[in-house]
């Protein structure tokens, strides 16, 4: 009976479970979302380690970034003109001493800290791997790395000579800049002197009004012209001495500063009282500053075909990426420092050759602008003293002799 009763009950309990699975409400299915293995589902993972990239690439350019700063904060220095106590210094059998004293503040070594310091690093890993290999430190199917002078040696006189035209053409460019000021400077002077000379006390006063504006014009034409090829220079404060406030409101809006003041000097001789010879000589003489505008822009719009630039940065990057590996046999660690003095002197030689290839920064344009200004208030001021001591020394000539030409005792 005892047995029955089980029976009847486990069939009851199974039959009512039955029931139960087959009319329960069935739940809905849980989505299915599928994370690869090389992403982590955690936001905050990869947010570290995008900081952390970030963070390795702002390291790395923090060395770059820091001497480029150095190099053009020392690019916008103002240069000096060379006096006659520069030169007994520049000739002084000191000077080997004084310049390597004075490397740490080199704005071309400074520059060289990255690339050197990068390729020295490149030498040392592969000295390392290559003791490693040599001492069995890893498996033996890691090879030493090696290689054969020989395309080095074919190969040296061309680098040798794609630095040296890179230098020449940046040298050339320096010389051609250079002298395009000395013209501009030249001709600037000789046109204050031709107009204080053409108009003198003697003229009305309206003369002398337009006279002293034009004066003032010709001597903010190279501070114009400064400011136009000088990076990061201030022109209105530069001009704000020489020329009034409503023309330099003027010269502050155009696009081309330079040729805005040519013009108010043009405009400025067309209203002087002169005959039409001396307009015309003095129109000749701007020439020379037009011709030292042409040059400057083109100085500073045309570089040197990048191209060229290119080959040879690119070739001096896989020159001395492969010199350890060309001077193991022979040096071993010592292709360390090798890599080092080849990295530092090829690399110092393609680095003053970017520098001169603009070579407004390098000229003392500021010394030139304030002497063109000082040489023209010295005309103003010794102009009517010189004429009044001419026209004393002719007046004591006629005194001196009568009119039949005897000579009065």
């Amino acid at each position: 009976m005892y047995q029955s009763t089980n029976l009847s009950f486990s069939s009851s309990f199974t039959h009512r479970s039955l029931l139960e699975r087959r009319f329960r409400p069935r739940r809905p299915p849980k989505p299915l979302y599928y994370t690869p293995s090389c992403v982590s589902s955690d936001p905050k993972s990869s947010d570290d380690s995008i900081d952390l990239s970030s963070k390795l690439v702002s390291l790395l350019k923090a060395v770059p970034n820091w001497s480029d700063g150095i190099k053009e904060r020392r690019m916008r220095q103002k240069r000096s003109l060379y006096t006659h106590e520069n030169w007994v210094r520049h000739r002084s059998s000191l000077r080997h001493l004084r310049h390597v004293s004075s490397s740490a503040s080199s704005r071309v070594i400074l520059s060289l800290i990255p690339p050197v310091f990068f390729f020295t690093t490149v030498a040392v890993l592969i000295a390392g791997y290559n003791s490693a290999v040599g001492f069995e430190l890893l498996p033996s199917f890691f090879p030493v790395l090696r290689a054969s002078p020989l395309p080095y040696q074919l190969t040296a006189p061309a680098l040798a000579l794609l630095l040296v035209f890179r230098t020449e053409a940046s040298y050339s460019r320096f010389e051609q800049g250079r002298k395009a000021w000395v013209k501009i400077i030249t001709g600037t002077n000789d046109l204050a002197r031709q107009v204080v000379s053409s108009v003198n006390g003697s003229s009305g006063d309206d003369e002398l009004i337009i006279r002293d504006a034009l004066l003032r014009y010709i001597a903010a034409f190279p501070v114009a012209l400064k400011c136009h090829v000088i990076y990061g220079s201030d022109i209105a404060d530069d001009l704000r001495s020489v020329v009034e406030e409503d023309d330099l409101s003027l010269i502050l809006k155009s696009k081309h500063r330079p040729r805005c003041v040519i013009q108010f000097i043009s405009q400025s001789l067309q209203l002087l009282n002169l005959d039409s010879t001396k307009i015309d000589t003095l129109e000749s003489k701007m020439l020379q500053l037009q011709e030292g505008i042409g040059v400057c822009d083109q100085l500073m719009g045309i570089p040197i075909p990048l191209s060229y630039t290119r080959l040879t940065s690119r070739f001096l990057v896989l020159w001395h990426l492969t010199l350890p590996v060309i001077l193991w046999d022979d040096c071993h660690w010592n292709v360390v420092p090798a890599t080092f003095i080849s990295a530092a002197s090829l690399f110092c030689i393609e680095e003053v050759g970017v520098l001169i290839e603009e070579p407004f920064s390098m000229l003392a344009l500021d010394e030139l602008c304030d002497m063109v200004l000082s040489n023209i208030d010295e005309a103003v001021k010794s102009e009517k003293v010189i004429r009044n001591r001419i026209i004393a020394k002719k007046r004591m000539h006629e005194i001196k002799h009568s009119s039949n030409g005897w000579h009065k005792s």
